[in-house]
């Protein structure tokens, strides 16, 4: 599968909301770094990471772009609402080993009525 084949199928999970459907695409010792956040470490903390943040929010993830260049993909993204990101996803063996995201965490946190922590 090519990086950019690997992020459509993650985002059909993703869009499922299934934490463990979506771990299943990251290396054991895989690292998720969402910039507004700490760095995630393990596929197991990744796949909790996840099971919170579907938990709290309704998330869609709206394709705008997927990019690819050898081991990598970047996926420009925005949802119903209006916010927008883009993910950087480094993948070797048909495996996400590394992940960076960017977006706008306040707004995202007000959007959903989320506690803003101080």
């Amino acid at each position: 599968m090519s990086p950019k084949e690997l992020i459509f199928a993650w985002v059909e999970a993703f869009n499922e909301g299934d934490a463990e459907k979506i771990a299943n695409f990251y290396a054991s010792d895989a690292v998720n770094h969402q910039v507004a956040n700490e760095p995630v470490k393990g596929k197991k903390a990744i796949r909790d990471m996840f099971a919170n943040e579907f938990a709290n929010a309704e998330m869609v993830c709206i394709v705008e772009n997927v990019f690819e260049d050898g081991e990598w993909a970047i996926l420009e993204w925005k949802d119903p609402i209006g916010l927008r990101g883009c993910g950087f996803f480094q993948i070797r063996e048909d495996l996400i080993v590394f992940q960076r995201g960017y977006w706008d965490k306040l707004s995202f946190l007000k959007a959903h009525k989320l506690p803003i922590p101080q």
